[in-house]
């Protein structure tokens, strides 16, 4: 008999499902459902990438330095506390890995990343999922779940798929009152995309028990080359340290990113087309009769009578090319996200989704 066994929780895990990209017998397509930026990266992050071929042969730097002090310098943060990986998705797991075993609690809410909940089984503790008020984070409800077993609280802000908020007040409170053991998490991928929110950065500066991450993956448009980063206690930043690999990322990526996050201009400008034509799709799809949360993102969540017309809406706007989210896995059957793509993609999803409800009534 074979005793050969994985570690406990990790069969349980359901494995993560990223956006479709294609439709079978069509070629031109438009791709909504992976939240990335339409107009991709700067020319100064292209050029900086097309010059690393030169390096290929060459390892990449093991500490991250000249990255490290580009996003020290651009949002104000202590460098020598900053941790970059392979996207937030790999500083998510690292927490996950250094903080939380078996008998250990991690809370996230009802509509929050599934990353979160499958670091935690991957390294045996236990997820709690917490509701949420009207697809809003609850933060009287996280407090109220919160046990003498709590190590990490993941707090989406923006969230992903709702494109909902909390503002500085309530993040507050919910540091203040977690238990003396537990960690918050703010998950910044979408902060960039609001407009003067610093994405949990004065929060981190000014206690011990907040640590905030960010992607290049979507403002920066840098989804293909995987470079994320944490902030934290000087205590959170060495314990990443020494669970991160020395060469986790690539020259290639490290330059890029370096790039990327300089070129402030690029990132002002793609911030401003997404909140335009965010109104715009958001607009367009009220007068369609497809309700949305005001999003504060780069996608809408556009919310439908009930699972079986969402799923039918999804399946006309793959007929007509257009690939957007179904979110049922985040507890949302009725809805599908759809992300702001530019003003062409905005135009024609908008005026699927119109002929669809059209014939649905």
């Amino acid at each position: 008999m074979n005793k050969i066994t994985p570690q406990p929780g990790i069969m349980d895990i359901d494995l993560y499902q990223g956006g479709a990209s294609h439709v079978e017998g069509l070629s031109n397509v438009v791709k909504l459902s992976s939240n990335e930026n339409p107009f991709g990266p700067s020319e100064a992050a292209k050029e900086a990438f097309r010059k690393t071929a030169f390096d290929l042969h060459r390892y990449p730097s093991t500490d991250h330095a000249s990255l490290r002090m580009a996003i020290g310098e651009i949002h104000g943060v202590d460098a020598s506390r900053v941790v970059c990986g392979v996207g937030s998705d790999e500083i998510i797991g690292f927490l996950c890995q250094g903080f939380a075993g078996p008998g250990d609690e991690v809370i996230y809410t009802e509509h929050g990343f599934a990353m979160y909940k499958i670091y935690a089984k991957a390294n045996g503790a236990t997820p709690v999922e917490v509701r949420e008020r009207e697809r809003v984070v609850d933060v009287d409800a996280i407090l109220k779940a919160c046990t003498d077993r709590t190590r990490l609280v993941f707090i989406a802000n923006p969230n992903n798929p709702t494109g909902t908020m909390i503002g500085e007040a309530d993040m507050i409170r919910l540091a203040n009152g977690l238990p003396d053991q537990a960690l918050l998490v703010i998950d910044g991928a979408y902060a960039e995309y609001v407009e003067g929110y610093d994405g949990g950065i004065k929060l981190v500066d000014t206690r011990d028990n907040v640590v905030m991450t960010r992607t290049f993956s979507k403002l920066y448009g840098l989804g293909g080359l995987r470079v994320g980063w944490g902030y934290g206690p000087q205590l959170v930043a060495d314990v990443l340290n020494r669970l991160r690999g020395p060469f986790n990322l690539s020259h290639a990526a490290l330059v890029t990113a370096e790039a990327a996050v300089r070129d402030t201009e690029w990132a002002e400008k793609c911030r401003a087309d997404n909140t335009r034509l965010r109104a715009w799709l958001a607009e367009a799809l009220a007068g369609h009769g497809v309700a949305s949360d005001t999003s504060t993102a780069n996608f809408i969540l556009a919310r439908f009578a009930d699972q079986a017309e969402a799923e039918a809406c999804d399946d006309y706007l793959k007929s007509e090319g257009l690939i957007v989210r179904r979110v049922a896995g985040y507890n949302l059957p009725h809805c599908l996200r759809i992300t702001v793509g530019d003003e062409p993609s905005c135009r024609r999803v908008a005026h699927a989704v119109g002929q669809f409800m059209a014939g649905a009534r």
